[in-house]
């Protein structure tokens, strides 16, 4: 791969920057840094997805047609990179990133032309009904249930982990319509308005103290067979399709390198009583660099195979496994590098909302909220053990 910019492109480069520069204000700016979660809160995320969408740029992976910016490979790569070094806001990924390029791929006419757009402004606001008791690694053994009455469909059962969903007023949900040998081929993929008589939302309170996730519970909910994406009973291929989004459409090396950068700061700083001096956490802060630059090289890789239509297949496991392994160890070196100071620290979220003196400097305020928040990283998206298995299959033929 030639990595050097041409002009054309050192000149876009010059242009996200301005554009950035002009458009995200400093409450954004904090409220990125100081949320701990990698999903930001809606209404400093949706605010930011509002401006990208009046500037044409608010999806950028999707086709032109549909409203993306039709960017080049080496556009996209600098559009990301970018904004994680100025510390944008997430968008509402399950909607741009997930959903939408389902829609896309299987949607009906009247579908892309109802969601899409909405997707795009941020009117609309998703989570992702995939989880259950008993139903997350083997997903195939769902037992939410969607019985065929009329034009309708009735939905009873269960999700859970389902991250947003006290402020989403859309779900796309993986549901089974229909019994059979192999469990996979009874599984459709239903579009949910979060306002439907009978769901009701309850909180799931995680080792951090956030609310983040919920548990999601379905009491003969209606829903027109016309918000069913594709076939009845393929829903379990468009599902794995939207992971492989999911796993492996983003750019997650340039914000892991902006935290990596913000741990190294703290290690150089008084603050920590110089914490770099330390052989192990010199050593440390070096390995995590160096895996941060091996899974660009690989990110690189898919948003090439991306650009020209293609999913990134199988290898968005390996993104996915090596990102989550590598958010880990960053947050595990945050802890150590601040040392006994993370038992000040107040495991609670928005912290950006804080009404009062904070116990440390803002530097350091969300180094243990971000190592509690990221022990599900090895989880949600398909556990690792998972990610293992799809990449000895699909790659090694094992």
């Amino acid at each position: 791969m030639d990595l050097s910019f041409n002009a054309e492109e050192r000149a876009f480069q010059d242009e996200v920057r301005g554009f950035i520069a002009k458009n995200l204000t400093e409450e954004m700016k904090r409220a990125t840094a100081l949320t701990p979660s990698v999903f930001s809160d809606p209404d400093i995320g949706m605010a930011w997805q509002r401006v990208l969408h009046s500037h044409g740029w608010g999806a950028p992976g999707w086709p032109v047609e549909y409203g993306g910016p039709d960017w080049t490979p080496a556009q996209r790569w600098i559009f990301e990179t970018e904004s994680a070094r100025a510390g944008v806001p997430n968008v509402n990924v399950m909607g741009v990133k997930m959903v939408g390029p389902v829609i896309i791929g299987f949607g009906s006419p009247e579908q892309k032309n109802f969601y899409l757009p909405r997707i795009l402004s941020g009117e609309d606001y998703w989570c992702q009904g995939y989880s259950e008791p008993g139903s997350g690694s083997d997903l195939s053994s769902l037992k939410t249930r969607a019985v065929r009455d009329g034009d309708d469909y009735i939905i009873n059962g269960t999700k859970i982990w389902t991250t947003h969903a006290h402020h989403a007023n859309r779900m796309f949900a993986l549901v089974r319509t229909s019994d059979g040998p192999r469990q996979q081929d009874g599984i459709s993929f239903i579009l949910i308005d979060m306002k439907t008589p009978g769901i009701t939302t309850r909180p799931i309170l995680t080792i951090g103290g956030d609310h983040e996730v919920n548990q999601v519970f379905f009491d003969d909910v209606r829903v027109p067979v016309a918000n069913r994406v594709g076939e009845e009973g393929k829903g379990w291929t468009y599902g794995k399709y939207l992971l492989e989004f999911e796993r492996g459409s983003g750019i997650a090396s340039a914000k892991l390198r902006e935290g990596l950068k913000a741990i190294a700061d703290l290690a150089e700083s008084d603050l920590t009583g110089r914490a770099i001096d330390s052989p192990d956490i010199a050593t440390r802060i070096s390995e995590v660099e160096v895996d941060i630059d091996a899974l660009e090289m690989t990110e690189l890789r898919v948003l090439s195979a991306l650009q020209t239509g293609q999913n990134p297949g199988a290898v968005s496991s390996i993104l996915k496994l090596r990102n989550s392994e590598i958010r880990q160890a960053v947050t595990r070196l945050g802890v150590d590098v601040i040392g006994h100071d993370a038992l000040a620290v107040e495991p609670m979220r928005p912290l950006y909302r804080l009404n009062h003196e904070p116990p440390m400097p803002e530097d350091m305020l969300t180094v243990v909220p971000e190592y509690l928040n990221g022990r599900a990283y090895t989880i949600f998206g398909g556990t690792s053990e998972i990610q293992r298995d799809i990449i000895a299959k699909m790659m090694l033929g094992i």
